[in-house]
């Protein structure tokens, strides 16, 4: 793992991939401004585009239509803190160790066959950020929201990269209380991340706009609560709180939008809009099965756009599956700027894909690892007790694999693997909702992926959990909840 920082002078231009014959605006011969838009907790199928028949979004549903959709967006983690770390960091939570948010023991612990691996709180100093890396290639940098990464184990986001630091809520809380027209923050964010690019409208900038919402607890603008009070509910969305906090987001989004735009930017600007995880059981997020926490499609995928005026074509989508360990060397490419010394990146940029639909990327799978457990268990999961117990998983091509460390470890691992249920395999293009365990009948895809996944634990070394917990006692513990069963 990386621990060293680098000076300015070994951040240099590189040359960029060639540009796609639609894609060579003159824009193109400067560095662009990149604003990344990052939602708390928002799910894959909240955002109207998606097929939402309840919620609007129709400022998000815009910016769909004028860039790139990526349908097989993952998250770097199922909940907040670990994926906000694989984001900045640029890496698989092996080499920074930040898997859960607070502990990886959560929940019941007479109830965990294993001691879980320990958790860092935050991302070391040491670790260099991409804020850093754009720092130092010339940009402005500014984080304007939640950061969740300053534990005992961590530290500021002023010490990791970012000049501006703007976040409304951190010495107030319940600031909506006070303010019932700024639900979570959001135009208090807005309006400092545009002042912000207006600021520094003549140098390249990097705003990181991490709104609160729509993370509980749920809060709205009185107007926008009316709005869906007044709405008739949807067949799988009905709540009206859930419906209006997301309503201000985008709201949010669309003035940030438009301040771009009228400050001259737009044009010379990649603005990238996500979430951190999955949507909680607040909202279905059928047909994915799970919800945030858990590994599941649920739990992991999300809305993923990315808009640049003359070089991404509009109305444009990408089924390549991406992870967002891949954001770090996106927008390396995109400032031209080199890795930092020692540095090691787990991701691939994504620079051919939005210059050019039809491009490959070269590696063959992405991966996650949570070696501990995380309570509250979710609608479809695997588990009647926790949201996810110690699991690797691997996704190569249309296939997905869960390995699950208690059986692989206690129950015999390979040499039991057709019964220990130590292992789910799905086909994520004919069962989006991985309804289908097919570990049992296709036993050769199952021990390709089981390979390369075990290969990937090794290369990076993953810390897994081997001990038994003393303290297990497997009283009331319900039989798990096998996925062909759904």
């Amino acid at each position: 793992m990386h621990t060293a920082r680098f000076p300015l002078a070994m951040v240099c231009c590189v040359s960029l991939l060639p540009v796609a014959a639609f894609a060579q605006p003159a824009t193109r011969a400067t560095r662009p401004n990149v604003v990344m838009i990052l939602a708390d907790d928002l799910g894959w199928k909240d955002v109207h585009y998606q097929g939402s028949d309840f919620y609007e979004t129709p400022n998000i549903d815009r910016l769909a239509q004028q860039g790139m959709v990526l349908t097989q967006a993952y998250a770097g983690a199922g909940n907040c803190t670990p994926s906000r770390a694989v984001l900045l960091s640029g890496q698989y939570g092996p080499r920074h160790g930040v898997y859960a948010v607070g502990t990886t023991e959560r929940g019941p612990k007479n109830l965990m066959r294993m001691l879980p691996i320990p958790n860092k709180s935050g991302l070391a100093q040491s670790n260099v950020t991409i804020a850093e890396a754009l720092k130092a290639a010339g940009y402005a940098t500014g984080i304007f929201g939640k950061w969740h990464l300053g534990g005992p184990d961590g530290t500021t986001p002023a010490e990791q990269g970012f000049d501006t630091v703007f976040d409304p809520r951190t010495p107030n809380p319940n600031l909506w209380r006070d303010e019932p027209e700024d639900p979570k923050g959001v135009f208090s964010l807005t309006r400092a991340a545009a002042a912000f690019a207006e600021a520094n409208r003549d140098r390249p900038f990097f705003a990181l706009v991490a709104h609160h919402a729509i993370h509980a607890a749920l809060e709205a603008r009185p107007s926008s609560l009316a709005r869906f009070k007044s709405k008739r509910p949807g067949v799988q969305h009905t709540e009206a709180m859930y419906a209006a906090c997301l309503f201000d987001l985008d709201e949010g989004v669309g003035q940030l939008l438009d301040r771009l735009k009228a400050f001259g930017l737009d044009k010379n600007t990649i603005v990238i809009f996500t979430s951190d995880n999955g949507g909680t059981q607040q909202s279905s997020q059928e047909p994915l099965r799970g919800s945030k926490g858990g590994y599941y499609e649920g739990g992991i995928r999300e809305p993923f756009i990315a808009y640049w005026p003359g070089v991404i074509a509009p109305g444009t989508r990408n089924g390549t599956p991406i992870h967002s360990v891949d954001l770090y060397p996106t927008l390396l490419a995109l400032a031209r700027a080199e890795m930092p010394h020692g540095k090691t990146l787990d991701g691939e940029s994504l620079l051919p894909l939005l210059e050019n639909p039809n491009a490959k990327l070269k590696r063959q799978a992405i991966f996650w690892h949570f070696p501990g457990y995380l309570d509250v268990a979710v609608i479809r999961g695997r588990d009647p007790v926790f949201r996810t117990r110690p699991v690797s998983v691997i996704r190569k091509g249309d296939w997905k694999l869960h390995l699950y460390h208690e059986e692989w470890q206690l129950d015999g691992g390979r040499r039991t693997i057709d019964t220990n249920h130590a292992v789910e395999l799905y086909n994520i293009a004919s069962d989006i909702g991985e309804r289908h365990d097919l570990a049992a009948t296709n036993t050769a895809k199952r021990d390709e992926l089981l390979d390369d996944l075990l290969a990937w634990l090794k290369a990076t070394n993953a810390p897994l959990p081997t001990e038994k917990n003393p303290a297990y006692d497997g009283k009331s513990v319900p039989a798990l909840a096998r996925g062909s069963r759904f």
